[in-house]
């Protein structure tokens, strides 16, 4: 054990992904692919990325939750954040900046979680929604890497989630934000897997539901 805490390479351990996932989508809406908005990526990428993810859960069975950030008139839910970052004013009601994109739209019986903060799992039922389903893996997809997909990937260890991310199937305003969180989620919070290793492990854990 004394050897362990004192090894030269104090993170990068490995977490096992579990046989019980779910692939959560987050805030994969219009604003962050719209040029008029200021919360729009630099290309959508991530977005076709997703939406294979997506299909690949379906085909296995394995259940897929969207989020997306919707506010009330003012921003009265969004607190200090909605002040901090004027382009969430894009958000408030239901206008079409708050839609989910077509490539990537829930399909009957997927739940959407609707927030007003980075994670998914702060003041929703999430987590709890999970547990109940047995979830042990959560697989993230969406946007943005530094932003909500960060904050939900660290929730989602801290309440007792296997995190899978995407690295193809996230995005950011930036290379550098992308790249830098990736590395970072990946030496402390999560595995950080190509779309192929993730659509390989949905798979396998549907041929595992079979036995």
């Amino acid at each position: 054990m004394a050897d362990d805490l004192t090894s030269a390479d104090p993170f990068g351990g490995s977490l096992r992904p579990g046989t019980s996932p779910v692939v959560l989508a987050v805030d994969m809406m219009r604003a962050y692919f719209d040029p008029a908005s200021g919360l729009c990526l630099p290309d959508d990428h991530c977005l076709h990325a997703a939406a294979r993810v997506l299909g690949a859960a379906r085909q296995a069975g394995v259940p897929v939750v969207h989020t997306r950030v919707r506010y009330s008139a003012g921003g009265v839910d969004g607190g200090v954040f909605f002040r901090k970052v004027p382009a969430l004013r894009a958000l408030v009601g239901d206008g079409p900046m708050g839609e989910l994109m077509p490539p990537v739209a829930p399909t009957d019986g997927e739940l959407v979680v609707v927030k007003q903060y980075a994670s998914a799992f702060f003041g929703t039922s999430l987590a709890s929604t999970l547990h109940a389903r047995g979830v042990d893996t959560v697989v993230v997809v969406g946007v943005s890497t530094s932003g909500c997909v960060r904050a939900t990937t660290v929730d989602a260890i801290q309440h007792g989630f296997v995190p899978l991310v995407v690295a193809d199937a996230v995005g950011d305003r930036g290379p550098e934000p992308h790249e830098s969180n990736l590395r970072d989620l990946a030496a402390k919070y999560a595995e950080v897997v190509d779309e192929v290793t993730a659509v390989d492990y949905l798979a396998g854990a549907a041929r595992g539901a079979d036995r």
